[in-house]
Order: C-alpha cells, then structure tokens, then sequence
C-alpha cells in the first residue's frame, strides 16, 4: 500500500491534468453576460454549419442572411472552396470561419480506398470542426446544422451544445445514411451503422427543420422523433425573378454560352433547355443524354418540324468529367445534330438570369430518400421556369404539379416523349405551365422562413 507520500504527487498530476482540460473547455453560453449589470435584450447569436462548401449550399446561406436580416449575429461555417453569396460578403452580422480540408490522399471515389480512408477523413474533420465551433467562434445561443453529412457533423453539434449550454436545430436535407447507401448499398454494415448513429444523434436537438411534409412524417412516425419537428420548404430567394423580353434579350446576348445561337432562339427554332446538378450518384445524366439523343433521332426523321436544343448544364462535381467525354463521344458519332449541349459555372446573379431566359427546366433528381426536395426546381419556378423531371418519390408532388407547374417522367423515352410533347407545339404547353411556375413562385423565401425558423430562433413574432 502506498504511503501519502508516494502517492501525494500522483494526485496532483491527475489533478493538474483535470483543471488543464476543464480550463481549456470552450466557454459557455450566457457566460460573458452573467456578470454584467446591463442586460438589455439583444438579438441571439447563431451558429450555421455546414459540413461542405458554403458557396454551394445555398440553402445553409439564405438561414444566415434571414437571422441577419432579422438582427441576428451569425457564425457561418464551412468550407470556402466557392464564392459565397455577395450579400454574405457585405454583411457585418455574418462572420465566416473556413473551415481546413481534408488531406487530397483521403479523398477518393474507389469504393475499398474509401472504406480504408473514411474513418481517417472523418476523425480530421471533427477535429476541425470542434476546434472551429469551440475556439474560434464565441458562445451562442443557438446552433444550427445542416444534415447530412451525419458523421462527424452531429457527434461533433451534440458535444458542442452540451459544453456550451447552446440550443440545437438540425436542419434535414436528406438522410445521410440514404445518400452513403447510394456508394455502398442499403444493406452494407456501414450504411446500417450510419442509420443508428443518425438516429441516436438526432434525438436530443431542440427542434428540427424538414424540407417536406414527407420527411417530416418519417421523423415523427418511422424515427419516433418527438421533439418540434417543422416543415420549412426551400422556396426562391429574391435573385430568382422572372425576365421580361428586353432582360431575357440582353442576358443571352452577353451570355458566352447562349450568344452564338442568338438568331435561331430570338426565331424561334431553337429552344433553352437548363438542368443544374452537383454532379453525384442521385442524379443520373445518362437519362437527360439518353432522351436528347431520341430527340435528335426526332427532329432528323419523325417529326422534322421539330426545334433544335441549346442545354446548358451548370453545376461542379466529382461526375462531370466523364459526362463531357460522353458528350464529345456522341457528338462525333453524329447522334447530337439537333441539340447542342453545353456546360457552365456562373455566378448566382448569372445563373438566376439564365433560369429566367430558358424555356424548360429539367430536374434529374432522384432522392436517395424519396422525401427530400431538389432546390434547382424551386428556383427555376421562382423564375417563372416550368419544369420536367424524373418524379419516381413520394415528396416530388409537393413541389411540382403534373400539367400545372410541370411534368414528370419516369425514363429517358418518358423525358424525350415529353421535350418532344412540349416543344413540338409553338409553346402553347408551355405558355400554360409558365403561368403555374408563376403562380408556385410566387411565395419567397422571407414569407415561409419567418413564419417558420424565425419563430422557433425568436427572431420573428
């Protein structure tokens, strides 16, 4: 048995170790002001996490410009590999934290790389991520997050709210595990144990936030959440507006991608086709190449009345470079005479002008989870943009209606009967369908989020 005095210097190590790591906590909510004598009301500080690009997560931007709109301080982090809105830039409220990328060794697409390499890239960002949440942010009274990506994201949320006493909302996109389960298959053990962590990270947030009434069901009924749990749709931001004749004219005459085609478009016989994508697994272009590749079949043979396409593809992502080869690959082979594609990156103010210039938009999302909703849909109606698109999951109803606002197609023959449909009868279709997009466009981002987020961050009555 050890004497006081072989043992005495282990309890101070042990206790100089204990006050080390209690001391080097990050502070806590409410601390700063527990001892001042004014305490006049202020407007909350809110964290917004996203773990991806910032630039691309249109959605995570427009939550941090309504809590500044609305008084709030915003901490927005993320990763800042893409130009953030311009109104983020010029907004005092708004502080953005980038957050460090992952080591290029860890990225990859190879699906046995990825199972050696994943758990390496995720212990480097939750590192990243308290440290940027912990230290370098001040305390707040609320943290939202976008999900997914779950892992580390939520681990990472939960423990920073506990430490802080901050509030938690976790703001659904999708499910992550679905979107995991498009790399490795529903049943992969991985896939599993991500639905569990999901499930268990979940639980404990203050509220929740759901892109459809749809995912909503499935968080109260199927993940048994009991907590708030609303429906907040995407809806357009003030970008998105339709054109008149004079604006659409400017735009695709300065426009690279549109300008040497301006004389058959102003003509008539040539029409604008625009989809936007991330380039990933849950949006199959194959379906979009296979359908103008019929259409051009078409126009050259069936139906020779029919107009020529101009389809720009906006968007980055890991898939677009094999899409290009397949594109060039076609084009040689003569199956693309009547349509002519092209692909581009433009600015938000750009890219909403184009929207309001085509003709059709055409969404080839498929939800990993069949309650998610595609953004690119809500501002191409914004825009005044009918839209077609692939409508094989239970929430595509809440956004598009069939013949209203829209068509749906289950295949590329469903996509090419339905370009050929609407563009083979001088626009009457899609005059009627523009004044559905006009009329879903016309509740904004600011009227469905006050109503909804900004009660729940108590910034809004």
């Amino acid at each position: 048995m050890l004497d006081p005095e072989q043992w005495l210097p282990l309890l101070v190590v042990v206790f100089t170790f204990i006050s080390v790591v209690l001391l080097s906590l990050p502070s806590t909510f409410g601390a700063e002001i527990r001892f001042q004598k004014d305490r006049d009301p202020v407007k909350p500080r809110v964290q917004v996490v996203v773990l991806g690009d910032i630039g691309r997560s249109p959605r995570i931007q427009y939550h941090a410009l309504s809590i500044a709109k609305n008084g709030g301080l915003v901490d927005l982090i993320g990763y800042t590999s893409s130009q953030v809105h311009p109104q983020i830039s010029s907004d005092s409220r708004i502080t953005v934290h980038g957050l460090a990328p992952a080591p290029d060794f860890l990225r990859t697409n190879n699906k046995w790389l990825f199972l050696l390499f994943a758990p390496l890239k995720v212990v480097f960002q939750a590192f990243s991520l308290y440290y940027t949440l912990g230290y370098h942010t001040n305390p707040a009274r609320w943290l939202l997050v976008q999900n997914p990506p779950t892992i580390p994201t939520l681990l990472v949320a939960q423990a920073i709210c506990f430490i802080r006493n901050t509030r938690l909302v976790i703001d659904w996109h999708n499910f992550g595990y679905s979107i995991l389960g498009l790399k490795l298959g529903l049943t992969h053990p991985l896939v599993r144990l991500s639905r569990l962590l999901e499930r268990t990270f979940t639980a404990k947030a203050t509220a929740h936030l759901a892109v459809s009434n749809a995912m909503v069901r499935v968080l109260k009924n199927s993940w048994g959440l009991t907590d708030l749990v609303l429906p907040l749709y995407d809806r357009p931001f003030p970008e998105f507006q339709p054109l008149d004749e004079s604006q659409r004219t400017k735009f695709l005459t300065r426009c690279p991608e549109t300008a040497p085609f301006m004389h058959k478009i102003q003509s008539g016989n040539m029409y604008l086709l625009v989809s936007s994508t991330s380039w990933t697994p849950d949006e199959d272009f194959s379906v979009l190449l296979d359908a103008l590749v019929s259409y051009s079949g078409l126009a050259m043979k069936a139906q020779p009345r029919l107009p020529e396409i101009l389809a720009i593809i906006t968007g980055k992502g890991p898939q677009k470079e094999s899409f290009l080869s397949r594109i060039g690959a076609l084009t040689n082979a003569g199956k693309l005479n009547r349509v002519h594609l092209r692909t581009a990156w433009l600015s938000i103010e750009d890219y909403a002008k184009l929207l309001g210039s085509a003709d059709l938009g055409v969404s080839l999302h498929t939800s990993s989870s069949g309650v998610d909703l595609p953004m690119k849909v809500v501002d191409m109606l914004g825009c005044g943009l009918p839209v077609v698109g692939w409508d094989g999951f239970e929430a595509w109803p809440e956004l598009v209606q069939e013949g209203i606002n829209g068509h749906g197609f289950h295949s590329s023959d469903g996509l090419c009967t339905a370009l050929a449909s609407l563009f083979g009868d001088e626009k009457r279709q899609l005059r009627r369908l523009r004044q559905g997009a006009l009329l879903e466009g016309r509740r904004r981002w600011d009227d469905e989020w006050n109503a909804v987020a900004g009660k729940l961050l108590g910034l809004c009555t």
